[in-house]
């Protein structure tokens, strides 16, 4: 019989008196924001900045662009092995979730959850196991099994009643585009995730979220200045309302504004033909602190964690469910 796998969600709010706990990973954008002198600042001017950028996309009945305010929650997945077990929950995975205030209504509007997404697995994958099997090849090359535990634990907490009680739509996860890969503007133009474009060949993260079951597309908003990648089940386009995807565009483009702004705070816009790159120098500073070096270090670390709690522990248990979970 198949093992069980129970999980649990903690919501915790992201605001300007956000402090992360014990538990959080520190490389996550929001962790990292939220540590040193200048946290409290940080924040705020981060919080500032994705509510400006929403009201700038939804402009319609909001001539003075201050009609919606963000609230974001960092969602907290554990992992426990079976009601029965006496081990301890593992953190799986941490997303964001968005939820918008309509102040000219007073009403609060869903947004979508994913957007940040954040793994122990993945560092693990990518930190940890993909170097390891690297070591002595002459060509870098990737495991043919790369991602597919991680992928079926996704797909199974996506699944579960655990999930749908907390969220009534499917995650979309929004992250930068790649720079090992060229993207092409396309003649497809959404009124809010702006123009699309199309890459020229997968990258080894397009091919670790699709052992999680989900596509991906990219799409430069207006007034954006590089496209965004977006992966998600289902339709993009038609699953989701304007304010919905507004909610995602705002707060991750933010994001990548302070984490990479030699790509999303360039100061000239992509082009038809666009390849990314981070030694681009034409760019703006946002004023706000973040430690990307110690971000990669980092990973390095809770992929470690990864593998002496939960990947080397619970090989044989983990290796068994994933193999019944193909049948």
């Amino acid at each position: 019989m198949n093992q069980e796998l129970i999980f649990k969600i903690k919501r915790i709010c992201f605001d300007e008196n956000y402090h992360p706990s014990d538990s959080t990973r520190i490389t996550t954008n929001f962790a990292n924001l939220a540590r040193g002198t200048n946290r409290q600042q940080n924040l705020r001017n981060t919080l500032k900045m994705i509510d400006n950028r929403f009201n700038n996309l939804a402009h319609w009945d909001n001539a003075s662009e201050d009609r919606y305010s963000v609230e974001l929650e960092i969602i907290s997945v554990e992992m426990s092995l079976g009601s029965g077990s006496s081990e301890a929950a593992f953190p799986l995975i941490e997303m964001l979730n968005t939820s918008i205030l309509d102040k000219k209504t007073n009403k609060r509007i869903n947004g979508i959850v994913g957007n940040n997404f954040s793994s122990y697995v993945r560092d693990y994958d990518f930190s940890i196991l993909l170097p390891s099997f690297n070591v002595d090849r002459p060509q870098f090359s990737i495991p043919e099994d790369f991602g597919d535990l991680h992928g079926k634990l996704f797909k199974q907490f996506v699944c579960s009643n655990t999930y749908k009680h907390h969220f009534s739509k499917p995650p979309v996860i929004c992250i930068s585009v790649s720079t090992s890969k060229t993207y092409q503007r396309t003649l497809n133009q959404h009124p809010v995730l702006g123009v699309e474009y199309q890459q020229s060949e997968l990258s080894p993260t397009d091919h670790y979220f699709a052992k999680m079951g989900m596509q991906v597309r990219f799409f430069m908003p207006h007034n954006g200045v590089a496209p965004l990648a977006y992966y998600f089940y289902g339709d993009l386009l038609g699953d989701y309302t304007n304010l919905e995807l507004i909610s995602t565009i705002s707060t991750m483009e933010t994001f990548q504004k302070i984490y990479r702004p030699e790509i999303y705070n360039a100061n000239s816009a992509a082009g038809r033909l666009y390849r990314p790159s981070l030694k681009y120098q034409d760019y703006s500073s946002t004023q706000i602190v973040y430690d990307r070096e110690e971000r990669s270090q980092l990973a390095v670390n809770q992929g470690k964690f990864a593998q002496e709690n939960f990947i080397t522990p619970y090989k044989n248990v983990l290796d068994r469910w994933a193999a019944e979970c193909a049948h």
